[in-house]
């Protein structure tokens, strides 16, 4: 080896060429950064969509196996019926102000007035064998609330529990009951309340059955507000199949008659088609919904009624709480009689029917105090 001192031009070139080669190799790094990149990518893009691809398929088994399980439930919800059941009312129509209102009018005698609960119809009262009993001695009427059973519910106007109560009233005067004694279950004595107690018709005598008094907090009445208003609940309604809101129908049951099991006869002879249907739901979500409102104004009026009041329920309802709403309309009413049934449930047509009857029977004995609460009437 020996020194060497290159040029300028050399190292002009020299530069020159180190100047090229980098950018190059520059060039072939980017080109070779862009060719992995875009390897990559591909490869994780392949590995996505498969993964994607598994994801639906698994998605599409377990929608299926959900359907699958949902039919089945429904059917076995359905029973032996099945969804395609005509029925023919048990009744007649009474026309009141243009709607026409399905009432069973059973026996002779001194009149007897079945008021249904939310969710059910007057054919509840026939199921229990209450109409068939008490009219051997009565002549009994029950009758299909707006909504409910084989009666419309006209939208032009809000079905408060007083205007079914004067619609009630109007019904009687068609079917010249006088003095009847008024037996409500659960939102039916709410009606049968305001009957006595806002349109004043002169009674016999009240029975409440299991009722619903005083204003609470309920999830079902929250729930119930939204599908109340009118155009979102049709919509909400409408998004639902028919054979789930049967299948929900049967869980609802198992509840209103807890801690007895459902009757035999309520499953075969219930129609549940008819109380699934889209206009009864929209009668449950209404009057669920004005609950609260409705007894918050009506209880004010209790303490002025007069006439006799016999008020049964069951220590052991799981929808209505017996001492937040019976034991304390009991202190609410003067002289009103209060009767505890031990080991009961909401239903207690069905589970205490003996019982029920002799209320009846009491009430229709000694009931002889108009309705008129204190005070002159309006």
């Amino acid at each position: 080896m020996f020194p060497f001192t290159p040029s300028r031009r050399t190292q002009r070139l020299v530069r020159r060429s180190l100047t090229r080669t980098t950018r190059q190799i520059a060039r072939s790094v980017e080109a070779a950064t862009k060719a992995a990149t875009k390897a990559a990518t591909e490869a994780v893009t392949r590995s996505a969509e498969q993964a994607i691809h598994d994801a639906r398929r698994q998605a599409a088994r377990s929608v299926k196996r959900t359907v699958r399980q949902a039919e089945t439930a429904m059917r076995a919800a359905q029973g032996p019926r099945g969804p395609e059941v005509v029925r023919r009312p048990s009744g007649r129509f009474v026309t009141i102000d243009g709607l026409p209102v399905h009432v069973i009018v059973r026996g002779r005698g001194r009149p007897v007035v079945l008021v249904h609960g939310n969710g059910t119809m007057a054919e509840d009262f026939a199921i229990c064998g209450l109409i068939e009993r008490l009219a051997t001695r009565y002549r009994v009427i029950a009758l299909d609330r707006p909504g409910f059973g084989y009666t419309a519910r006209p939208r032009h106007r809000v079905w408060t529990a007083a205007a079914q109560a004067a619609l009630l009233d109007r019904i009687l005067d068609a079917l010249k009951a006088e003095r009847p004694l008024v037996v409500g279950h659960s939102w039916g004595t709410i009606v049968s309340l305001a009957l006595a107690a806002e349109v004043r018709r002169e009674l016999r005598g009240l029975v409440l059955l299991s009722g619903y008094f005083f204003p609470q907090h309920r999830a079902d009445a929250v729930l119930a507000a939204p599908l109340a208003v009118p155009g979102l609940g049709d919509t909400a309604r409408a998004l639902v199949p028919a054979a789930v809101n049967r299948a929900l129908a049967g869980q609802a049951y198992r509840q209103v008659f807890r801690p007895q099991p459902v009757p035999a006869r309520f499953t075969a002879r219930f129609p549940v088609e008819i109380a699934s249907a889209a206009t009864q739901l929209r009668a449950v979500s209404e009057d669920a919904a004005s609950m609260n409102a409705t007894v918050a104004r009506l209880q004010a009026r209790y303490a002025g009624l007069t006439l006799p009041v016999t008020i049964l329920t069951g220590d052991a309802d799981a929808v209505v709480d017996a001492t937040a709403h019976s034991v304390r309309l009991h202190t609410t009413i003067p002289g009103s009689t209060l009767k505890l049934l031990p080991g009961i449930g909401h239903m207690t047509h069905y589970s205490a029917r003996a019982k029920v009857e002799r209320a009846i029977d009491a009430a229709m004995a000694g009931g002889s105090v108009s309705s008129m609460s204190r005070g002159s009437r309006s």
